[in-house]
């Protein structure tokens, strides 16, 4: 994410350009790369902004990308529920 925050503030993404970027992924999870699935958003966004939004999933492990470049949902709350429940863990 180094790379992209010197333009975070030309390119802050709202809550609501990172919850549609979430649903995109989802719908599409595992399908296409950056650039495909940028041109699947519901509304359009400047590419830079995605970028950074993008970084941000990676970061929280909700996203990961495969040796393609195609973007894949991995957050998994039932399981880490499941996992943060066991006396172990905590």
């Amino acid at each position: 994410m180094e790379t992209l925050t010197k333009n975070v503030r030309a390119h802050s993404p709202t809550l609501q350009s990172v919850i549609m970027v979430e649903d995109t992924i989802k719908m599409h999870s595992g399908a296409f790369s950056r650039y495909q699935l940028w041109h699947k958003l519901p509304r359009g966004m400047m590419y830079q902004t995605f970028l950074v939004i993008l970084d941000y999933l990676t970061e929280g492990n909700k996203i990961a990308t495969d040796k393609e470049g195609k973007i894949a949902w991995i957050w998994n709350p039932e399981l880490v529920n499941r996992l943060m429940s066991r006396k172990v863990l905590r």
